[in-house]
């Protein structure tokens, strides 16, 4: 058990002393950045999935006449 605590422990004063925090106006900018592109990533994923079901049952209703 204490060999977690000491991991924890040491995993903290790792976060705190020796990783580059961005500066929170850095932190905002990459946020909407990612959102803007989720958005953009998520409508065209939504784009293709339409037009595959518009095939999808556009071929069904070829083939039952």
């Amino acid at each position: 058990m204490a060999g977690i605590v000491n991991y924890i422990k040491e995993s903290f004063e790792e976060l705190k002393n020796n990783v580059s925090w961005p500066t929170w106006a850095e932190a905002q900018s990459l946020t909407i950045l990612v959102a803007v592109f989720s958005i953009i990533f998520s409508l065209a994923i939504w784009g293709v999935d339409t037009v595959f079901s518009k095939v999808v049952g556009f071929y069904f209703k070829f083939i039952n006449g």
